[in-house]
């Protein structure tokens, strides 16, 4: 439990109508990176850096706020792995998009600081619109998702993620969801699940939303029941929703593991087909530089082992480097490898043959347009898909929660605690919540 702010002792059983009066901080509290000190893990390998040495928590002056965007009280939100590249200024550091996006327009300029706050998941209440704001009001209740885009081009029309000036919040811009406050575009703002916490409505936000395109939309995968579909990682903060995407769609997952204890949770979310890939002793690189193709081979043997022979139809790829020539591999012929991020490397390498002469398709996918992201947030409100939350953090201890999902100590998602001083509260439906807290409990691996 952490002490109360004044601003989360005054929103407490405020009306809207006192939210939209009410007079706001100049300041407030966020986890931030410091541009001058970009280079300080500069030679050392990325294992090594340590997250808990370059993430601050400092107070910061709160931003303008311009048409088209909202100010929320941020409760709670989560870390992903893009805090975690953040954290370690790696592939690059982040300052560089920032710059950039200063560069667009004068408005955008606020984001090119000495600073970046971070954060690209949130749950909390607004507190301001600006000019042109009509769907949301102060006093709502919200969840956030993590998609910025400004909307002036045709090309992002048909699908926002295609727009040019397509950014991640909290990652490509500033004053993201690790604060008590958040600076938001208004298309960002879903209704939060009422029968959740607000550490859990936080949670889903940037994988629920990326794993329903990667692996459902027709943008990704398209996935359909009856398809074998190999996700990595699948107890992870990406993975554990693909898991219930496909059993909850009617597909065969095939999930891939690396403990007893991730293979236990996949089981409790209902997959029956479990690879430990580290019990099993695969090795898909014999050294830095060279892959094994016989380890492809013997991890496509064991896949037609747990199917009854069926391959895969569509791999969840996001590993990345360490995976992808045996994700080629295996798929079956006109098969899919639908990859996003890249975790242990990006630059991959395969065997092309296995590709082109079976028609196969490598599809690239990041995170998810607003139509997405509502229809994830959708499902999580129904009750059809639930938080993964593992574990919460203090926003304090933020550098210690980065560094276990740096070093995959975490199962699911790792939650933080921005304004809610404790766990627990911001559940306002009771009865929804207790028919449905036996699955809550079960997919949050409790």
């Amino acid at each position: 439990m952490q002490s109360a702010s004044p601003l989360y002792t005054a929103l407490e059983g405020a009306e809207s109508g006192d939210i939209a009066s009410m007079a706001l901080p100049e300041s407030y509290r966020a986890v931030t990176v410091h541009a001058d000190e970009a280079d300080m893990f500069e030679g050392m390998s990325t294992w090594d850096k340590d997250p808990r040495r370059s993430l601050h928590i400092d107070e910061v002056p709160l931003p303008e706020l311009g048409p088209g965007e909202a100010l929320i009280a941020v409760m709670a939100s989560s870390i992903n792995y893009n805090t975690v590249w953040t954290s370690i200024f790696e592939p690059v550091s982040t300052f560089g998009f920032l710059k950039r996006y200063g560069k667009t327009h004068d408005l955008a300029k606020r984001h090119d600081l000495p600073y970046h706050i971070i954060g690209s998941d949130a749950a909390g209440i607004v507190l301001r619109t600006g000019p042109g704001v009509n769907a949301w009001k102060p006093g709502d209740e919200v969840v956030a998702h993590c998609l910025s885009v400004e909307l002036e081009s045709p090309l992002g029309h048909d699908d926002t993620m295609m727009d040019p000036e397509q950014r991640i919040w909290g990652f490509e811009t500033n004053f993201g969801g690790l604060a008590e406050i958040a600076l938001v575009k208004s298309n960002q703002l879903l209704p939060k699940p009422a029968h959740l916490t607000w550490e859990e409505a936080a949670s889903p936000g940037l994988v629920n939303s990326t794993a329903y395109r990667q692996l459902v939309s027709h943008h990704g995968g398209g996935m359909k029941q009856g398809d074998v579909v190999l996700i990595w990682g699948a107890s992870g903060g990406l993975g554990s929703y693909a898991t219930q995407y496909a059993i909850n769609g009617g597909a065969i997952p095939v999930c891939v593991v690396s403990s007893p204890d991730k293979a236990d949770l996949c089981r409790s979310m209902g997959a029956e087909l479990i690879i430990d890939r580290k019990a099993e002793g695969y090795r898909f690189w014999k050294d830095d530089t060279t892959q094994d193709p016989s380890e492809w081979k013997r991890f496509g043997k064991r896949i037609r082992e747990l199917t009854g022979g069926d391959d895969i139809d569509i791999v969840f790829e996001h590993p990345g480097r360490e995976t992808f020539g045996a994700s080629i591999y295996v798929t079956r012929k006109g098969g899919k490898i639908v990859t996003c991020a890249s975790t242990s490397g990006f630059m991959h390498e395969y065997d092309n043959r296995y590709l082109w002469m079976n028609l196969k398709s490598i599809i690239g996918s990041h995170f998810a347009n607003y139509r997405e992201a509502y229809e994830a947030n959708r499902l999580i409100d129904r009750g059809l898909i639930h938080p993964t939350l593992s574990k919460t953090f203090a926003l304090e201890d933020v550098g210690e929660a980065t560094l276990e999902v740096h070093h995959n100590a975490h199962q699911g998602k790792v939650g933080v605690l921005c304004l809610a001083p404790e766990t627990g509260l911001g559940v306002k439906d009771e009865a929804k919540r207790a028919a449905l807290l036996p699955e809550i409990t079960r997919f949050a691996g409790a």
